[in-house]
C-alpha cells in the first residue's frame, strides 16, 4: 500500500477506532457531574511517568514538569524573556581579575614591574581616565602564597583513569582588579597600556625546575598569568519557607551546588556548575558565587530548583541509610526517598505518586507569592496518544497538545481555548564533514537547494512549521532575520555540483574522478515525520543524479552506534534549544569526538573564535551582534540543511480563566495572556476553572 493510500485511508481508520475506544476512556472516580472540587483541580496528562523528583538529578521532561511546580530557583524569565528574581530578590554581577607580578619585567617607563611599581603606573593611568581602566573600581596587591593543585601526572591509559599528582608551589604576588562589569577584553587592553607585559609573562618562571616535565607543561594551570573571576552576588528573598515549614536561606543554595558537584550523585547538571569556583553564604540572605573563568551561560543555571539542606545533608542521609539497613558511606542523595517524596519552596506541595498512574500535588498555602487558585494538581500518565486525546474531550484532563494534522479541525472548536507558537528548536539534515564528499561547501549547498522545504511544511506538517536559516531559535534576538534561506532551485543545485566537478555518466548518475556521488541518509525509526523527510530528500537528490540510500534505525542503535560514533554519511535530526547564545557544544571544532555533540565535524576558525567569545560575553548587545555574525557564518557554510521550526499547539478547557486581585481588593476574572514564546501558562498560579465558559480575547502567538 502506498503512502498516499495510507494517508487517504487514515481518517476513516481513526474515526472507527475513536468510536470503539470512547467507552473505555479511563476516568477518576471523582469526575462525576456536579463535583465542585473539579473546578479547583487541574489535571495534566503525560505519555510517560516521571523518573526522579529532584531537579539536580532529573533529565526527563516529565520529571521537569513536576519539579517546576514543587521547586523554585533563584531566577527565571519574565513574559518578555528577561531575567527576573524568584528566590533571589536582586543580584549584582561584577568581576575580580588577577594579574601575576613578575619583578624581572620592565614597564614602559623602564621601572621594574614590582607590585608597587605596577600599582603606581596603573593608578596614574586611572587618574588620567585611561580607557583601558574605565571599569576598574579598585586595585589591590595580594601577597605571594603557597597553593596546592591536583594535576594530571600521566595521561590516562585505555580503560584506566589518569594518574594525578598533588603539587604545592609558591605563587608570586598578584594584582587584584575589581571591575564594575565583566569584561573579557580587559587584559588585552591592559596589555597595551603595559607595553606587552602580560604577553611576555611565562608561568614556567615561577615553577620549581625539579618538577617533572609533564607537570611543568601545565604551568599555565598552576599559575595563570591573568585570571578572570566573574562574581554574582544574589540577595535572597526573606521569609520563604520549604513545604515542611523550614526557612530557606543561603545555606540551601550552597548545599544544592555541592550536591550537583558531588560525584556520588551523578548529576547531569555538572557541566553547568563545573565553572563555579566557590559558593559562599554572606549571612542567611545573601550568597556570593565566584566563577573560575568567563562563562556567561552559567547565570541562567541558577534557575534550577533549590534543595532543602536540612532534609538531605550528610547527617540526614546517614539516619536514612541506617533506617533502611544501608551503608551510610555509600548512601547518596540519589539513593534518598526524597526523590519520590520531594519538598521544595514552589507553589505546589507533593502529596502522592502512584507509579505509571499519576502524581498528585496540592497547593502551597504559604507560597511567598500567594497560594495558587487551583487546590490540586494531577499529573496523569496516559501512554497512548489516542487515549490522551479522548480524555481531554471527555473533560478528564484539562489540556491537550494537538498533532499537526488535527490543528485545522480543532483551532476553531468552540469547546476549547487554542494557543500556538514556534518551538524552541529546529529540524535539519546534517552532513558528516569527515566524509570527502561533504567537504565541498558547494555540494552541501546544492543538496539543500534541491529540497523543497515548503513542500515538507505544507504536506508533511500540515502547515504547522516555518522555515529557518540557522542555528538559533527564531524567537530570540540571536537569530539574524536578514539571512536569506537557501532557494529551492534544482537547476541551480545541478550547476553547483557541476562547478564542484561532478558530471552525469551514461547511467544518469553524477560522478567525479570515476567515483559516483553516493551516500546513505539515516534517521531513527518510529518517527513518521523524519521518515517522510528522508523519503522527500532521497527523491529530490536522485532527480539530480545523486545515489542515495535511506536507513531507519532503532533509537538506541541510531544514537549510540551511529551518531555518537560519527558512523554515518548524513542524518535527519532535530535540536531542542535553550534561550542562551551558547552553541559551543554543538558547533565548536573541539567537540567533534565520539559522544560529543558536533558529530557532523564542523570546523571553522572564525566560528570557533566567535563561540568562545559569545559564551564569555556578559554585555547583551555585544553578545547579540556576535551571535548574529555566527548565524551568518554557519548559514554560509551549511554544515546542516536547516529545514524548519515546528509549531506547537495547545488546547485547554474553555472554562479556564485567570482569577486575579482587583484594585479594590476583590478578585476578578481575566483572560489568559502569553509570553513572548507563546506560552500561556506563565500565570498558572492565577488559573482557575469557572462553572461556565467566560469569553475573553485569546492572546495567542501564531
Amino acid at each position: 500500500m502506498s503512502v498516499k493510500q495510507l494517508l487517504i485511508l487514515a481518517p476513516t481508520f481513526v474515526s472507527l477506532f475513536l468510536l470503539q475506544s470512547y467507552f473505555w476512556v479511563p476516568t477518576f472516580e471523582d469526575q462525576a457531574r456536579g463535583d465542585p472540587g473539579r473546578l479547583t483541580r487541574y489535571i495534566q496528562s503525560s505519555i510517560g511517568d516521571a523518573s526522579i523528583l529532584n531537579p539536580t538529578l532529573s533529565a526527563d521532561s516529565a520529571s521537569a514538569a513536576i519539579n517546576s511546580l514543587v521547586f523554585e530557583g533563584l531566577i527565571d524569565r519574565d513574559m518578555d524573556l528577561s531575567f527576573r528574581g524568584r528566590l533571589a530578590e536582586s543580584w549584582r554581577i561584577f568581576e575580580e581579575a588577577y594579574l601575576v607580578v613578575d619583578g624581572s619585567e620592565r614597564l614602559p617607563d623602564g621601572t621594574p614591574a614590582t607590585p608597587e611599581g605596577l600599582v603606581r603606573h596603573l593608578e596614574r593611568a586611572r587618574a588620567a581616565k585611561h580607557p583601558s581602566l574605565r571599569l576598574v573600581e579598585r586595585i589591590e596587591v595580594e601577597p605571594a602564597e603557597a597553593v596546592t593543585a591536583e594535576l594530571e601526572a600521566e595521561p590516562a591509559a585505555p580503560g584506566k583513569p589518569a594518574k594525578v599528582a598533588q603539587v604545592t608551589l609558591r605563587r608570586p604576588p598578584r594584582l587584584k582588579f575589581t571591575l564594575t562589569e565583566v569584561d573579557q577584553d580587559f587584559f588585552a587592553r591592559l596589555d597595551r597600556l603595559l607595553g606587552g607585559y602580560i604577553t611576555r609573562l611565562d608561568p614556567r618562571r615561577f615553577l620549581d625546575p625539579a618538577l617533572p616535565p609533564a607537570l611543568r607543561a601545565q604551568a599555565a594551570e598552576l599559575i595563570p598569568p591573568a585570571e578572570h573571576n566573574p562574581v554574582i552576588v544574589f540577595q535572597l528573598r526573606r521569609g520563604v519557607r520549604f513545604h515542611d515549614g523550614h526557612e530557606f536561606d543561603s545555606g540551601d543554595v550552597k548545599f544544592t551546588y555541592e550536591t550537583i558537584l558531588d560525584p556520588k550523585n551523578l548529576s547531569p547538571r555538572v557541566p553547568d556548575f563545573e565553572p563555579v569556583k566557590s559558593v559562599e553564604p554572606q549571612g542567611p540572605y545573601a550568597v556570593r558565587i565566584t566563577y573560575k573563568r568567563l562563562f556567561q551561560p552559567g547565570f541562567e543555571s541558577w534557575g534550577m530548583g533549590i534543595l532543602p539542606e536540612h532534609r538531605l545533608n550528610r547527617e540526614a542521609l546517614r539516619k536514612e541509610a541506617l533506617a533502611l539497613g544501608r551503608d551510610p558511606e555509600r548512601f547518596s542523595v540519589r539513593d534518598s526517598r526524597f526523590n519520590r517524596s520531594p519538598i521544595g519552596t514552589g507553589p505546589f506541595r507533593f502529596v502522592e505518586w502512584k507509579t505509571d498512574q499519576y502524581v498528585r500535588l496540592t497547593r502551597n498555602e504559604d507560597y511567598w507569592e500567594g497560594p495558587p487558585n487551583f487546590r490540586e494538581f494531577y499529573f496523569r500518565i496516559i501512554p497512548d496518544l489516542l487515549t490522551t486525546e479522548l480524555t481531554f474531550y471527555a473533560g478528564t484532563t484539562d489540556e491537550y497538545g494537538a498533532q499537526p494534522h488535527q490543528v485545522s479541525r480543532l483551532r476553531d472548536d468552540p469547546r476549547f481555548k487554542y494557543y500556538s507558537g514556534l518551538a524552541l528548536g529546529y529540524s535539519y539534515i546534517g552532513y558528516n564533514m569527515r566524509r570527502p564528499v561533504f567537504q565541498d561547501v558547494r555540494v552541501r549547498k546544492a543538496l539543500g537547494m534541491a529540497i523543497n522545504v515548503q513542500e515538507i511544511i505544507d504536506y508533511v506538517l500540515y502547515g504547522q512549521a516555518e522555515g529557518t536559516t540557522g542555528p538559533y531559535p527564531r524567537q530570540t534576538d540571536f537569530y539574524d532575520p536578514t539571512v536569506a534561506p537557501l532557494p529551492y532551485d534544482p537547476a541551480g543545485a545541478l550547476r553547483l555540483l557541476e562547478e564542484a566537478g561532478y558530471r552525469r555518466n551514461a547511467g544518469g548518475w553524477l560522478q567525479k574522478d570515476g567515483k559516483p556521488l553516493a551516500f546513505t541518509l539515516i534517521t531513527n525509526s518510529g518517527n513518521e515525520i523524519r521518515s517522510a523527510i528522508m523519503a522527500i530528500a532521497q527523491n529530490a537528490w536522485r532527480r539530480l543524479g545523486v545515489k542515495v540510500e535511506t536507513l531507519a534505525l532503532e533509537w538506541a542503535v541510531f544514537i549510540n552506534e551511529r551518531v555518537d560514533k560519527g558512523d554515518f554519511d548524513a542524518v535527519v535530526l532535530g535540536w531542542s534549544m535553550g534561550l542562551d547564545a551558547d552553541l559551543y557544544q554543538i558547533f565548536h571544532s573541539s567537540q567533534t569526538g565520539h559522544f560529543q555533540l558536533n558529530f557532523v565535524g564542523y570546523s571553522n576558525p572564525r566560528a570557533d573564535d566567535l563561540m568562545v567569545r559569545i559564551r564569555q560575553e556578559y554585555d547583551p548587545g555585544r553578545q547579540v551582534a556576535m551571535a548574529r555574525e555566527l548565524h551568518r557564518l554557519i548559514a554560509e557554510d551549511q554544515p546542516y540543511t536547516f529545514l524548519y521550526v515546528g509549531k506547537w499547539t495547545q488546547l485547554f478547557d474553555r472554562k479556564i480563566a485567570r482569577l486575579v486581585p482587583g484594585p479594590d481588593g476583590t478578585s476578578r476574572y481575566a483572560p489568559i495572556v502569553t509570553t513572548k514564546l507563546g506560552s500561556p501558562k506563565f500565570h498558572f498560579t492565577q488559573w482557575i476553572k469557572v462553572p461556565h465558559p467566560v469569553d475573553f480575547p485569546v492572546h495567542a502567538a501564531n
